[in-house]
């Protein structure tokens, strides 16, 4: 399950990279500020997953 999120994350930060490259082409704050949404929850999802994968197996400890 881990690869098809990595691969996410990484697609998610390839976006947020092209977005921000625009964003300073054109000189333009709102695409820059989509950049920095778009890495900022690839972030999010990375930090989610394994906070979750760490949770599950101590639940699964546990029970």
């Amino acid at each position: 399950m881990l690869i098809p999120i990595l691969l996410f994350d990484v697609a998610l930060v390839a976006w947020s990279l092209h977005l921000m490259e625009k964003a300073f082409e054109h000189k333009e704050f709102s695409l820059m500020l989509a950049g920095t949404l778009v890495a900022l929850a690839a972030a999010a999802m990375l930090v989610v997953y394994f906070l979750m994968g760490n949770c599950m197996s101590y639940l699964l400890k546990v029970a």
